[in-house]
């Protein structure tokens, strides 16, 4: 009766963990027997901190919106033709970038893993416990647009301020509206020296200009100040490949069910 009033009340206190590992030891009593008092309760409180910590990190996964959620830096394909650094990849899963609030600039043609590479990287923060967010940037715009529509424009940049890691990707996919180009900065310049930001492109940084500011005669200093805030305090990470990933992948696929 004493052990199920304890079990009843370390659930009740919502101790599950706690109260699993003590029911464990219950119906083993020949193995624990042989343990002391201090070692059984280590036992219980590394089982109920396992399990916090365990829902911890599936919040922080959970509220970063992955594109590819189970993406992680153990899942990572070093082929030869991509030509990726394993040993800067693995410095960069440390997230020193991010305590030095710097930025990393993924480049590479579409199917090439850039996605798949930013959020396995995201995937290494939220395992430190830093907080993340991924966004398409046509997602990011229309989302500006409507919070100035509904006058929470202010409010939506300080929580693009508040994420330790922000991954933007489709970088530039399109060229940008002057209003868009200026949105751009309010976000670009939330993130200086407060967090860092991992940019998913096609395009080089030289190629930036034209499509932050696509017309040629009309002069902008958005450009340059958008440009100005990423480009020296970035890592640029180029990712090559003979046969994009959808097609590796499609390919293994196809020799996995069988078909040539």
């Amino acid at each position: 009766m004493i052990n199920q009033s304890t079990l009843d009340s370390l659930k009740a206190m919502r101790l599950t963990a706690m109260a699993a590992e003590l029911e464990r030891q219950l119906e083993d009593a020949a193995t624990y027997r042989t343990l002391g008092f201090e070692e059984r309760i280590g036992l219980l409180v590394d089982a109920e901190w396992n399990r916090r910590q365990a829902n911890k990190l599936s919040r922080y996964i959970k509220n970063a919106h992955f594109a590819a959620p189970n993406a992680t830096i153990e899942g990572i394909e070093y082929h030869e033709d991509r030509k990726l650094d394993k040993a800067e990849i693995l410095r960069f899963a440390t997230c020193q970038y991010i305590m030095d609030k710097h930025h990393i600039i993924l480049k590479g043609a579409s199917g090439n893993g850039k996605t798949y590479l930013a959020c396995a990287l995201g995937h290494a923060a939220c395992r430190k416990f830093r907080s993340v967010k991924y966004i398409r940037m046509p997602e990011l715009l229309d989302e500006l647009n409507v919070a100035k529509a509904c006058g929470t424009f202010k409010k939506t940049i300080q929580s693009y301020q508040k994420v330790e890691l922000l991954i933007l990707d489709e970088w530039l996919i399109r060229a940008l509206s002057p209003q868009e180009s200026y949105d751009l900065l309010e976000i670009v310049e939330s993130r200086c020296e407060k967090g860092s930001v991992i940019f998913c492109t096609q395009y080089e940084p030289d190629e930036w200009y034209d499509r932050i500011n696509p017309d040629p005669n009309v002069e902008s200093p958005i450009s340059e100040a958008i440009m100005d805030r990423i480009i020296h305090n970035s890592y640029e990470v180029l990712i090559e490949g003979k046969v994009s990933m959808r097609e590796r992948h499609g390919l293994k696929a196809s020799l996995k069910g069988g078909r040539p």
